[in-house]
């Protein structure tokens, strides 16, 4: 229960990164690195309908906090392999497990503190219409992800 607690404000966290990393790129398309990104900026710019200096900041603002963020997500993607190479290795090891979770944890601590400045610096270039509607559709999101997420009824 409380893994799939975690796995749902992980997938919350990870919406709102999306929200705000697409808001913060540039439309150029998928492929690469940023692809996604700029595929849901160019989505919110025509949801929020973002103006062209509004795109600017927002790719100012992704360009700025990108540079953290790499690091971070090499970090997981190493904690990824670790935990399979770990699994596969034979008898269950807890205290490597529990090393390697805690290391994980760490990083994602730090991956949702930038996600969180990264929206934050993302809601200032915004209207006060353009907040309104973003909270609209986080919320419905939200909602969605809770009634796919929620345990089973109980018989």
């Amino acid at each position: 229960m409380k893994s799939t607690r975690i796995r749902i404000l992980t997938i919350g966290a990870a919406v709102l990164l999306a929200v705000a990393a697409a808001i913060a790129q540039g439309m150029h398309g998928h492929g690469g690195p940023d692809g996604d990104f700029h595929h849901m900026l160019g989505f919110f710019t025509h949801y929020l309908d973002l103006s062209t200096d509004q795109q600017a900041q927002a790719k100012a603002i992704w360009e700025k906090e990108k540079p953290a963020m790499e690091p971070l997500k090499q970090q997981m993607h190493q904690y990824h392999e670790a935990e399979r190479a770990l699994e596969n290795a034979g008898p269950f090891d807890e205290a490597k497990t529990r090393a390697l979770a805690t290391q994980n944890a760490q990083t994602n601590i730090e991956m949702e503190v930038l996600h969180a400045r990264i929206k934050s610096e993302m809601m200032q270039i915004l209207t006060p219409e353009q907040k309104t509607k973003l909270a609209e559709f986080e919320a419905k999101h939200a909602s969605h992800m809770h009634e796919h997420m929620a345990p089973p009824p109980s018989e």
